[in-house]
């Protein structure tokens, strides 16, 4: 086999042909690389890492099911901020009076491959139950927005999760896509107790895991039961001496890849796989880890009581906190949200710039309500959006003084 050779060129573009005028193949200092399975890349790995992450359980491995996030291809129509907007469309869909051609043009629908609207409508209108399927759903990070959860409307929306994601439960949501390179820090995990759209993260495609499996309608058992396999529940029960409480499980995970060190240490795999979970043997660090996962998983679901200890205030000049074009805007601890000046104070600026998903939170919750006067609900959930990123990123310190980088691989 022949040998692979690779060289880094980095730096503007001006550099790069100032070294390429000067520089041949014959004059390039190579690097030689020996891909690894299973992905056999042509880029250079960190390999005294390789064998130590592969030893981990994937998350694929550890959850018996999971899917992709439903898909809309009309999210303009199939989801909105208003509940009574879902409702009033759907309503005019079932309306036999108003014809096809009046409803495409009104709400931009035209017919697809996999989906035309006459056929949609016919099953609207003979479901007696139509109105149940609309439902919250997690559309971006921490916005939760109304969706029509029903193949009469989505092109996808993963029949296969509806049952799970419809009843109470836990969703833990993160991608086989991890992080691109400038990105920064891997952080392509999430958590939700509703049905989630397949662009929760920037670079679409996330899997979703349910904790619990509910049985269908014809089962002749109604018990949930965990949805995490048995041969990792053998596993941790190996390593603890006992089987914790699927929620200790869920939450000891979601600590984990909250964990700075974890994401740095194994950046170079977060990049091009699921992530993969170490387990522990120390009963006291498996509590202690699951206890900053279940603060962490209170905060992302907006239940935390920590949530209403305000860090901002609200300042209103005259704006009527509509949120303009070309806002927000970030400066000295305020985000601008108008022409006008209508502010909130107070947002440190490490808040300001935390990524979860690919997605500049604070940015891009108001940025999607561009056009729109945030009601005094709107304003109370921002700011505890500021407070639920603040104490995130104290866990995620946390958890690294629990596990400190000496501690890794974890034992």
């Amino acid at each position: 086999m022949s040998d692979i050779q690779h060289a880094h060129l980095h730096g503007m573009r001006e550099v790069k042909y100032d070294w390429l005028s000067t520089h041949d193949v014959n004059s390039t200092d190579w690097n030689e690389i020996e891909p690894q399975k299973p992905f056999h890349l042509f880029i250079p790995q960190d390999n005294d890492l390789f064998g130590e992450y592969h030893e981990y359980w994937k998350i694929i491995e550890i959850f018996s099911l999971f899917t992709l996030g439903f898909k809309t291809h009309r999210d303009h129509f199939a989801v909105d901020i208003e509940e009574s907007e879902i409702l009033h469309r759907i309503t005019e869909l079932r309306d036999p009076l108003l014809n096809d051609e009046y409803l495409q043009e009104k709400y931009s629908i035209p017919d697809t491959d996999s989906w035309q609207l006459k056929k949609a409508r016919k099953i609207l209108q003979t479901d007696k139950n139509w109105a149940e399927k609309i439902c919250l759903s997690a559309y971006r990070i921490l916005d939760n927005r109304y969706c029509y959860l029903s193949e009469s409307v989505m092109d996808r929306p993963r029949p296969e999760l509806i049952q799970h994601a419809l009843k109470d439960n836990l969703m833990l949501v993160t991608s086989r896509q991890g992080q691109a390179v400038g990105e920064g820090e891997w952080q392509v995990i999430y958590v939700t107790q509703y049905p989630v759209d397949t662009n929760v993260f920037r670079r679409g495609a996330n899997q979703v895991f349910p904790l619990y499996l509910y049985p269908d309608e014809n089962s002749t058992t109604k018990e949930r039961i965990s949805n995490f396999s048995d041969e990792f529940l053998t596993e941790i029960t190996n390593k603890l001496g006992y089987t914790p409480t699927p929620e200790a499980i869920f939450y000891y995970i979601y600590a984990i890849f909250h964990s700075p060190t974890y994401r740095t240490r194994y950046a170079e795999f977060l990049k091009i796989d699921f992530p993969r979970v170490p387990l522990t043997s120390d009963d006291q660090l498996f509590r202690k880890l699951g206890e900053y996962g279940e603060e962490l998983v209170a905060l992302h679901l907006m239940k935390s009581p920590k949530l209403d200890q305000s860090l901002t205030q609200i300042i209103d000049k005259g704006g009527e906190f509509v949120v303009d074009a070309g806002h927000p805007k970030y400066s000295d601890g305020e985000v601008i949200i108008n022409k006008k000046g209508d502010r909130f104070t107070g947002v440190p600026k490490s808040v300001w710039e935390f990524y979860v998903g690919g997605y500049q939170v604070c940015h891009k919750w108001l940025k999607d309500r561009k056009g729109r006067q945030l009601s005094p609900e709107d304003l109370n959930h921002y700011q505890k959006i500021i407070v639920a990123l603040s104490e995130t990123m104290q866990i995620m310190n946390a958890i690294d003084a629990a596990i400190p980088s000496s501690s890794f691989p974890i034992q």
